[in-house]
């Protein structure tokens, strides 16, 4: 059985969302990093994590029905 999770973007990292972001697709035992590298960003543009609203990390392993939000790093003066 196909798992699925959200996957939301912000930011400067918006434009990068996939087109299933809504329901991706996942393999069992897919961790936070490997969505990254399969919608094509490097570990260094998410700063922050969140899987259901919790703080997340690159290696929090998903099951499905997760929802996914990363933030890229803040900067400003």
């Amino acid at each position: 059985m196909q798992a699925y999770v959200e996957i939301r973007l912000f930011a400067s990292l918006k434009p990068k969302t996939p087109q299933n972001a809504e329901r991706f697709p996942i393999a069992s035992g897919t961790t936070v990093g490997d969505i990254l590298g399969s919608i094509g960003l490097s570990r260094e543009e998410a700063k922050l994590i969140f899987v259901d609203g919790k703080r997340g990390y690159l290696y929090s392993v998903l099951i499905g029905g997760e929802r996914v939000a990363i933030f890229p790093p803040v900067g400003g003066g």
